[in-house]
């Protein structure tokens, strides 16, 4: 770039288009020549230094000032490209463009059909869905009205710092705002065990104290040892009586902690792991009132992601995103090296595909082979999910809804969240000996590539 080209420029804008310190800031006022002095930088950098545009971010905070950076420039300049400034834009849009076209999204098991949205927008979106399906939201009002019901002085929640329980203590939280009663109200009550790890501890304590909520633990382990004893189970083979045996002896605690102080115990299960019977009966599948039991996996993440957006301290966010960050997992076997041993997606499958397949057969009634060729379009592109994958999880989820019918057959009240539930006074009447054969066989049929 000639300095015939910078003449309109005084001193100081001269001096910052020059500059190539690290770091530049320049102080200016409205209409002081901002852009121009950016647009000159620009063009400095890329015709005298040599620096390709393709390699430079240029970022403004609106849509109104990206259009006008990138309009300016290639009306000085008419052999740039729009190619050329791909990286010039908005934070999001920038960011947009480098996740689609730089960045192996799809070695991590994405499409590039994404898009990029802050947490307004995300509520907004949240709202037209709600509007759009007519769904029921009465989840916090729900919950309220069941504590005025019974008269509750306290609202007990088994807290193990996992998803689940960490949704079901912020929705008991708001319903105690709604009531305009303390969050101390709620005892929520860890209870350590074999499988319990710091990580969940830890962030479970600071979740109640960042919440104002009262917490109790109560380790369960010479419990669980002596229940071990009563029964003839030698306390080490870690089968399905180890772990079920913590479960039972977790909701006894629980029930009993709740009659001790006049109130109900909030179960945390959720509509997916209602659907794989992923609960043990008489366990964590019982309690007073199920806050959870119509919410899919996926959906308490996004919930428990928004309380983290939104959330009124800078604590409270980090221990809700690094719940977020912690492995699916009941903890019911010995932790490894202080870290999670037993992941729950390992072991019964991907709950985005679960809640998948799960939506098509609760709310619209579809075969195997119909949502078998949903799931393929839908989850095109993504090389974790093949045909074989999607199939075998598929026939695992007609195994496991089938089989499980038993512990749906006698849950506990629960809201109606979304268009479906399984609540077998609501809309989900199945008999508990029902055979999955007929679709077992369909499956068999599935055009797998």
């Amino acid at each position: 770039m000639g300095e015939e080209k910078q003449i309109h420029l005084n001193e100081y804008q001269k001096a910052a288009v020059l500059d190539e310190s690290p770091a530049c800031v320049v102080n200016a006022n409205v209409g002081s020549g901002k852009t121009t002095v950016l647009i000159e930088k620009i063009l400095y950098l890329h015709l005298e230094r040599q620096v390709p545009l393709e390699q430079m971010i240029v970022l403004a905070f609106t849509n109104k000032a990206a259009d006008e950076i990138t309009g300016r420039l290639l009306r000085r300049e008419s052999c740039l490209s729009q190619e050329q400034v791909q990286g010039f834009g908005t934070f999001h849009s920038v960011a947009l463009r480098l996740l689609k076209n730089r960045l192996p999204v799809e070695d991590a098991g994405w499409t590039k059909e994404f898009t990029v949205m802050d947490p307004d927008e995300e509520t907004d979106l949240a709202l037209d869905i709600i509007a759009e399906h007519g769904l029921k939201v009465k989840y916090r009002n729900r919950l309220k009205k069941r504590l005025e019901h019974t008269h509750a002085k306290t609202a007990v929640v088994g807290l193990s710092g996992g998803l689940d329980s960490t949704l079901a203590i912020l929705i008991t939280a708001v319903a105690m705002k709604l009531l305009s009663r303390p969050a101390s109200d709620i005892i929520a009550v860890t209870m350590p065990c074999f499988g319990t790890t710091r990580r969940t501890r830890s962030n479970a304590e600071i979740l109640c104290q960042e919440l104002g909520v009262s917490f109790r633990e109560v380790n369960i382990t010479a419990t669980v040892r002596s229940h071990f004893a009563d029964i003839g189970h030698d306390g080490q083979t870690p089968d399905v009586t180890f772990e079920n045996s913590q479960a039972r002896v977790r909701t006894l605690e629980l029930m009993d902690i709740a009659n001790l102080n006049g109130g109900f115990v909030v179960g945390t299960g959720d509509l997916s792991e209602l659907a794989l019977g992923w609960a043990t009966y008489n366990g964590d599948h019982m309690s007073m009132y199920g806050v959870n039991a119509g919410v899919p996996k996926t959906l308490v993440r996004h919930l428990v992601r928004y309380e983290a957006d939104t959330a009124s301290s800078e604590a409270l966010r980090r221990v809700l995103l690094d719940i977020l960050d912690t492995p699916v997992s009941p903890e019911l076997l010995p932790a490894k090296d202080g870290e999670i041993a037993q992941r729950t997606e390992e072991l019964v499958g991907p709950y985005e595909l679960h809640d998948f397949y799960l939506y098509y057969v609760l709310r619209f009634g579809f075969g195997p082979r119909k949502i078998f060729r949903l799931a393929r379009a839908a989850f095109a592109g993504s090389p974790a999910y093949t045909d074989e994958v999607l199939a075998r999880w598929l026939r695992s989820f007609y195994r496991r809804f089938f089989a499980q019918q038993f512990k749906r057959s006698c849950l506990p009240d629960g809201p109606k969240v979304g268009s479906v539930t399984l609540s077998p006074r609501g809309d989900w009447r199945m008999p508990s000996d029902a055979s999955a054969a007929a679709w077992l066989a369909e499956l068999d049929t599935l055009p797998i590539q």
